[in-house]
């Protein structure tokens, strides 16, 4: 019996010593690293094959987002949630179908009264007091640098080649008209869903939690919602002020303005002052005093917009401070572009909502 004993005892540890070596031998890590690094690459791969398909998905879960607030509305109201959900969306099909009738040929024209055009403008400019007061300072480099906007513009060959010639123009168009399609497609399921898709994340969570996770989801889709449908009205509101500046001063392009003042506004906090810049800057061909009108004027509305119609419009959604809301901006639309750039916000404040609800109170408990 005394003999068995450490002659187990050596066996055993022989075992372990044999795993050991196994477990530690560096062509086993090795194997284990190398094997690690090319499952991480496939995953890589396969999410940047699937970005656009994400894209499309993110696009589609934060429109669902958007409209949630108006069927929940009307389901308040006594209405079934089907019907609210075809309701909305049929109004919402209108709005954008009577907006496109409206402005789409109108900026086609003033595209295509753009282009043609651009010669005559900086002919003009050329012959204007800012002009002569640029050349006086820079010398010729300005009167050659319009000469060569100007000759870039009047060869037809160029402006194909802006767009990668007529077949890529026309890929990009399909493209994008497929990809809108796919995007209502999913927006329509999410919100006919959504309340579904809420109940199953929350079942993810342990039964003690769900309550509170309840009411954070509830809270964060909320004011997501908020943030989103109050974004497209302050947009809205910017395009318009866009067309009525460049419609009373007399300044080209007024429609194509407003879509480009609609688009760019959608970018949080710094989209005002990128639109202001550009508009100046094409006001500027006009003379500069219309320019300096269009300049004052929607400064003034940007501060109005600051400080009254923002608070009122997003009193729904949830406030952070202002730095975060530049880093999120900047962080959003480095990683995913205008997506990026739109999502950020509400992602920033919902992170912000657990911290506040969630982490800071565990922490205060804490003594």
């Amino acid at each position: 019996m005394f003999t068995r004993r450490p002659a187990a005892v050596a066996e055993k540890t022989a075992q372990e010593n044999q795993k050991s070596w196994t477990r530690h031998h560096p062509f086993t890590v090795g194997f284990f690293l190398t094997l690690g690094g090319l499952v991480a690459i496939g995953l890589a791969a396969a999410l940047s094959s699937l970005s656009t398909v994400l894209i499309y998905i993110g696009f589609a879960l934060f429109a669902a987002l958007g409209l949630d607030p108006l069927v929940r509305y009307l389901v308040e109201r006594g209405v079934k949630r089907a019907w609210a959900i075809v309701a909305v969306c049929v109004a919402f099909a209108a709005v954008v179908t009577g907006v496109l009738l409206l402005i789409v040929p109108t900026v086609v024209d003033q595209i295509t009264q753009f282009v043609g055009n651009v010669p005559t403008l900086i002919a003009d400019f050329q012959k204007s007091d800012l002009y002569s007061w640029l050349s006086s300072t820079f010398g010729e480099n300005i009167s050659d640098l319009a000469n060569q906007v100007a000759s870039f513009f009047s060869d037809p060959g160029n402006l194909a080649n802006i767009g990668g010639g007529v077949l890529a123009v026309g890929a990009t168009v399909a493209e994008g008209i497929s990809g809108g399609v796919i995007i209502i497609v999913l927006t329509l399921y999410f919100l006919a869903s959504m309340p579904a898709i809420k109940r199953a994340f929350v079942r993810l969570m342990p039964a003690r939690n769900r309550p509170k996770v309840a009411d954070l989801t509830e809270q964060i889709t909320e004011s997501i919602g908020g943030y989103l449908v109050g974004m497209v009205i302050l947009a809205a509101m910017n395009a318009v002020v866009a067309l009525a500046l460049y419609f009373f001063l007399g300044l080209p392009f007024p429609a194509l303005m407003a879509v480009i003042a609609f688009f760019i506004t959608l970018i949080p906090l710094v989209g005002s002052v990128i639109f202001l810049g550009l508009a100046t800057a094409l006001a500027l061909f006009v003379g500069p005093v219309p320019a300096l009108i269009f300049a004052g004027v929607y400064l003034a509305y940007m501060q109005l917009e600051a400080y009254v119609l923002t608070p009122r419009v997003m009193n729904r959604a949830i406030s952070i401070p202002g730095s975060l809301v530049v880093i999120g901006a900047l962080v959003g639309g480095t990683l995913l572009g205008l997506l990026g750039a739109l999502i950020a916000i509400p992602v920033t404040a919902s992170f912000l909502l657990i911290y506040k609800q969630v982490i800071q109170p565990r922490q205060d408990a804490k003594v």
